[in-house]
């Protein structure tokens, strides 16, 4: 039997159209997987920037989606002391990408979570490209820090204020100062080398317990338990105490146990290093 021309040439076009359309459709999905990806990337980094810096973790989310949002993506995220998990879908739930991340160490930076928190909303507001937010977040990252002599200087003062505070006399403030500039110091030069912050909190409370100590040994004031006392309160880990409390009371247990404990040993360190001192002295403070 023979098959009439018009009839193939219409086989062949359906052919072709629907390879055209197929063609397309695996293109689109490649361009969606590829976004997801990308956005994927800088909103990791960015969430571990922000754990870096002292962020509770609601915080880190409700940022983290707001960039993810400005997309037209939705960002579920799970975050634990370490790690950072997070999974990026489209809103019909088509594409899906997920991602692993390692927490980075750092100092805790208040002026960076402020500015972070700024670039999402600006994202949000104004839509903008992935490029422009890369070029946003390393301006904000690569801000220099403010000067550790200064920082060690201010820091020393600050202490000092605790002991007055605390009703101690003008030598005992005086000592708790240089006891704080010492013990600060030895904490900046050990975190420098990376040596591992459990050890570098128990010698600092030593060192600086140590120094206050002077004034029991030369009987020098009225309030010498107080300057020892004062001497490692530069040393308390305020911040992740706060951020695991808040993580606990908005529903991130985990991550808010995480932080509690955390805290919890950095604490435990800081006694060590001030039970050191006290037996030093013969226990007489114990």
């Amino acid at each position: 039997m023979k098959i009439p021309f018009s009839f193939v040439s219409a086989l062949a076009f359906r052919y072709l159209c629907s390879s055209k359309k197929n063609g397309q459709y695996y293109n689109k999905v490649n361009n969606v997987h590829e976004e997801l990806k990308a956005v994927s990337q800088f909103l990791t980094e960015y969430a571990t920037c922000l754990m870096a810096s002292g962020v509770h973790t609601s915080r880190i989310v409700r940022n983290t989606a707001r960039i993810a949002e400005s997309f037209g993506f939705e960002a579920h995220m799970t975050l634990f002391h370490k790690t950072i998990i997070m999974t990026l879908r489209s809103k019909d739930n088509s594409h899906v990408y997920s991602t692993v991340n390692t927490a980075k160490a750092g100092a805790i930076n208040f002026e960076f979570n402020s500015e972070l928190s700024a670039l999402s909303w600006d994202a949000y507001d104004n839509h903008l490209s992935l490029d422009t937010l890369w070029e946003k977040f390393r301006a904000i990252t690569s801000t220099p820090r403010l000067n550790d002599w200064v920082v060690w200087i201010l820091v020393g003062f600050a202490n000092a204020s605790f002991c007055r505070l605390f009703n101690g006399d003008w030598i005992a403030v005086a000592a708790v100062f240089i006891a704080t500039l010492v013990g600060f110091r030895i904490k900046q030069e050990l975190g420098k080398r990376h040596i591992n912050h459990y050890f570098v909190f128990t010698i600092s409370a030593f060192f600086a317990s140590l120094i206050a100590s002077v004034t029991m040994w030369q009987q020098w004031g009225t309030t010498t338990d107080i300057a020892i006392g004062t001497s490692v309160l530069f040393l308390i880990p305020g911040v992740p105490l706060i951020n695991g409390i808040i993580d606990i009371i908005e529903g991130h247990v985990l991550a808010g146990t995480a932080r509690l404990i955390n805290a919890l040993l950095l604490i435990i360190c800081i006694a060590c290093g001030l039970a050191a001192t006290l037996l030093m002295m013969g226990g007489k403070l114990l």
